[in-house]
């Protein structure tokens, strides 16, 4: 019999299409596993923001990859309650982004300024140099915002803090 524990270890292959270098795990985006006694397998994921476009791949992926590890009956819900919050985010997940160029989210110091990046010491994942500036509050995709460091001149995406 399969277990829950087996299914998860299974979907750590399963990355963030948008960032290839996290797993679904990384993100903490992979909620639930259940598996029926029928051998029905149920998941649950919650988008990083509601209306994320990758979640349609990461569902089908992780569709893909239980089906060709023999499952026959896959379902993949999505729960957007509670929302997802960078919380969930787990530090190897915060590290591979920064190996990756990526900023990882910086706690708000409680203004709402720093939710979105603005006021926000962001370190440039390149030269490690706290002399950065906020260029655009909207990046490669809606969950990253747009900086670049005074010191190295290097541009690079910040992973917005959600709480």
């Amino acid at each position: 019999m399969t277990t829950e524990t087996h299914i998860w270890k299974l979907l750590e292959d399963v990355s963030d299409p948008e960032i290839p270098v996290l797993s679904i795990l990384d993100l903490g985006v992979l909620k639930k596993v259940q598996v029926q006694e029928d051998g029905k397998v149920q998941v649950t994921i919650t988008p990083t923001y509601s209306g994320c476009p990758a979640m349609n791949t990461i569902a089908a992926d992780i569709r893909l990859k239980l089906l060709a590890e023999g499952f026959k009956d896959v379902v993949v819900n999505l729960q957007l309650s509670p929302a997802w919050t960078t919380d969930w985010l787990s530090e190897d997940g915060r590290r591979k982004l920064e190996e990756y160029g990526i900023a990882p989210p910086v706690e708000p110091d409680g203004d709402i300024h720093a939710l979105f990046g603005r006021d926000t010491v962001v370190r440039c994942p390149v030269c490690q140099s706290e002399n950065t500036k906020l260029v655009s509050q909207f990046g490669s995709t809606s969950c990253k915002a747009h900086y670049q460091c005074n010191a190295c001149l290097e541009p690079f995406d910040y992973f917005k803090c959600l709480k």
